[in-house]
């Protein structure tokens, strides 16, 4: 079997909502997503889709009763069981939160200079969805010992 090369993105969020159109929407206007890819179902919401989050992806699916692997939207649980971290850079960032609060997001973390030494903030989407902005970009990678 050929080598493959190891893509830029190995990971991909999915995240549940019970209106995925509206949220699609929310998430263009409150954060500078882009829409990459969606499916509607024969209703015409959304089923699926993808966004295009600076240089890589996050899906998006409907909100299912009985989803065969117990996801949801946090609105349907009443809460969320995570925290979705976005890079942006430092200079945009009291713009970027102006934005958000002002589509609808409420604030849960006001920007703040975080243990990491970057500023950041935290807010929730309508559905709950938790998001952390900040420049923060990982750890430097080191080599093993």
């Amino acid at each position: 079997m050929a080598e493959q090369e190891i893509p830029d993105q190995t990971v991909f969020p999915q995240l549940k909502y019970l209106r995925p159109g509206a949220m699609i929407a929310f998430l263009e206007d409150a954060f500078g997503f882009g829409r990459h890819f969606s499916v509607a179902g024969d209703d015409g919401e959304i089923e699926h889709a993808q966004l295009r989050v600076g240089s890589g992806l996050i899906f998006l699916s409907r909100h299912h009763d009985g989803d065969r692997y117990g996801l949801s939207s946090p609105e349907a649980l009443g809460g969320t069981t995570q925290n979705l971290c976005v890079w942006i850079s430092d200079d945009q960032l009291d713009e970027h939160c102006r934005k958000a609060v002002n589509a609808g997001a409420v604030v849960l973390n006001p920007i703040h200079d975080s243990l990491a030494g970057v500023r950041e903030y935290s807010c929730a989407d309508p559905e709950g969805h938790v998001w952390t902005f900040s420049s923060y970009a990982g750890e430097p990678v080191r080599d093993p010992v």
